[in-house]
Formats: C-alpha cells, structure tokens, sequence
C-alpha cells in the first residue's frame, strides 16, 4: 500500500474515492464533485496534506486535513468497504497527523464505536460537550424576524463546519429580540449557520422564522444544552444523531525546544 497526497488528483477522482470510503455508512450519505469543492473551499481542506491510500493502482481510502493557522480538523476519513478491517484507517489518520502543526479536532458519531475507538488509540480525547444534528419539518407558529446585513455573529468556540470561515457566501441573517441567526436556503432545506440566543424563547422565535422559509430546518452540531436544542424539541423537532467532539493535543507543539 502507499499514500499519495490529495493534490495529485483531480476533485471527481477525490468526491468518488470519498463516496466509496463511505458506503455502509451509520448515516446516509452523498458526496459528488461539486458538493466536495465547496467543502475544500470552505473547510479550508489542506489537500496537499491530505491523503489517499493505494493498493496497487487502485485507491482504497482517504484522509483529510483541514488547516486554519497552527489548528487542524479531520474533514472526512474512509475506507472503501473491501479493504476495511486492515488498518488503512489508522495508517491514513497516523499520516495526516504527522503533516499538522497543532492540535486537531474531529467528531464522530455516537453510535460509530469502531471509529471512536481508532480515533482513541491514536491519541485523541473526547471533550466535554457532544454536539447534536436536529431537523425541523413540523409546522409552528408564524413569527416575524427583521432581515438584516448578512454577516457572522462572530461567536468564539463554535464547531469546525460553522466557524465564521466556514459559512457560505450566499448567507441571509435574521435577527428577534434577544437573538440572531444566519442561515442558507438550498433546495427548500434552511440550513442553520450559526444561530445565537439568550434563552430558549428568543432560541424558539428564531426557529420558527426559519421554517416559516423552507420545507425543513436543518441545524447541524449544535453543543448539548444550547437554548436552540431545548427550543428544537419543544417545537417537535427531530433529534437525527449525536457526535462525540474530540482533541488530539499534538506532541511536536508541546515538546521542549533548547
């Protein structure tokens, strides 16, 4: 087997190698060329230190990297399903690490115990809040929100997928008394960017804005306990997964130096 950096290959080869890392997946999912340049785009996906695994000339696996300053994000990282349960997994995500000049995150979901259990082998610790992906398709009440300039709320710890860099360009934001949201809408799905509220009422009046603008809501990694997820469930939203966030404190930035 060798490793290949990202970079070498065009993003259809990568959006098909990160479709089929993916199949049999504890959720469905999609991945296609274009899906996967807006991701390398905006989760700032360093490919030349991602990587993909070969097998003689047939690629069988990917990691990737994402990088902002001296902090690292696992963005994805598959193996195709016949060459699974031979370590490639943990070969792929030993590699990336080696390339990142801090620390990194990631998350995984709460029912993948074979993946957490990797992740914990090769260092990585879980940190204390799990992150909830919540969708909205009940009808609620109709309340008003004023539309304003589209900009981040500029909120300080959020996760990876919806840091200020993270967000698309096409943005729209709303805002209610005690609360603020920024959101996209694609295909009648309102996906929540970031969405900021001083208790769960105020997390509620946004929420019912935002479907008044779509066929469904769509907020994902939302930190356990967050007012929108009291909010969520009160207005009968549907609680898809749960994630483990977790932290490799990498070695080579804590090592003594002289």
């Amino acid at each position: 087997m060798r490793l290949e950096p990202a970079s070498r290959f065009d993003i259809p080869f990568l959006a098909d190698v990160f479709a089929r890392g993916y199949e049999n997946y504890v959720v469905p999912f999609h991945m296609d060329a274009a899906t996967l340049a807006d991701v390398v785009r905006r989760w700032d996906i360093d490919l030349d230190r991602s990587r993909v695994a070969f097998d003689d000339d047939e690629p069988v696996g990917l990691a990737n990297l994402a990088l902002r300053g001296d902090r690292g994000w696992i963005g994805g990282i598959g193996v195709v399903p016949e060459a699974r349960r031979h370590g490639i997994g943990r070969i792929l995500l030993e590699a990336v690490l080696a390339e990142a000049p801090g620390d990194v995150t990631l998350e995984v979901i709460e029912q993948n115990e074979a993946a957490r259990r990797l992740y914990e082998q090769v260092g990585f610790v879980a940190r204390e809040r799990m992150l909830e992906v919540w969708t909205l398709t009940a009808q609620v009440a109709t309340v008003e929100a004023r539309s304003v300039e589209p900009r981040p709320l500029g909120q300080e710890g959020l996760p990876w997928q919806r840091e200020d860099a993270s967000l698309p360009d096409a943005i729209e934001r709303i805002e209610v008394d005690g609360g603020a949201a920024v959101f996209r809408v694609v295909n009648g799905t309102v996906g929540i960017g970031q969405l900021a509220a001083r208790d769960e009422d105020a997390a509620r009046d946004l929420l019912c804005a935002l479907r008044a603008r779509g066929d469904r809501v769509s907020y994902v990694n939302v930190p356990e306990g967050d007012p929108a997820s009291a909010a969520l469930r009160s207005l009968g939203g549907s609680l898809d997964l749960r994630q483990f966030e977790m932290t490799w404190l990498n070695p080579r930035s804590s090592a003594p130096t002289g």
